[in-house]
C-alpha cells in the first residue's frame, strides 16, 4: 500500500478515525470478509497501542453512536475518515442507501460540499480498476 498520513495524527484522532471506521463497518448490518479487510489494513495505518486496538475491535461488535465518532476529529483527520469510511463502504462491491446516508452526515459535519461523495465514490472506483488491472497484467504474466 502507498504510503499515508494517518500517522501523523495525534494519538486521539487516530484513535477517533478507528472508530469511525468500526461504525462504517457496521451500518448495514453486516461485516463481510473484504469489509473486514479493508478494515484490518486502514487499522494498521492508525499505528494504536494494543489496548485502543481492542477497544475498536470492541466497537465492531457494537458500534458507538455516529456523533461520538466524529468528535474527536480535526478537519485534516476527519477528511482522512471520510475517505477511509467510503472505502469501507465499497470494499463489499457496493455503497448502499444506508451507507451513503451516513457518508452524508459525515460530510455535512465536515462542511464539505456534498459532491464530495462522488467526488471520494469516483476515485474509489478508479482505483479498484487500477488494482484490477494490476492483477490482469499478473495473469497475463502467468501464461
Amino acid at each position: 500500500m502507498l504510503p499515508d498520513t494517518i500517522h501523523k495524527l495525534s494519538r486521539e484522532e487516530r484513535f477517533s478515525y478507528a472508530r469511525l471506521l468500526a461504525f462504517m463497518a457496521r451500518v448495514d448490518n453486516e461485516l463481510t470478509v473484504d469489509e473486514m479487510a479493508m478494515f484490518e489494513q486502514r487499522l494498521g495505518t492508525a499505528l494504536l497501542s494494543p489496548n485502543q486496538r481492542e477497544l475498536i475491535r470492541q466497537a465492531l461488535k457494537t458500534p458507538p453512536p455516529l456523533d461520538e465518532c466524529l468528535a474527536g476529529l480535526s478537519e485534516e483527520a476527519g477528511r482522512l475518515a471520510l475517505r477511509d469510511a467510503i472505502l469501507m463502504a465499497a470494499a463489499d462491491g457496493t455503497v448502499d442507501d444506508d451507507e451513503k446516508e451516513v457518508l452524508m452526515e459525515i460530510i455535512a459535519h465536515l462542511g464539505l460540499p456534498e459532491e464530495a461523495l462522488e467526488r471520494l465514490l469516483k476515485w474509489t472506483v478508479d482505483g479498484y480498476n487500477w488494482m484490477q488491472n494490476g492483477y490482469d497484467i499478473l495473469n497475463d504474466l502467468a501464461e
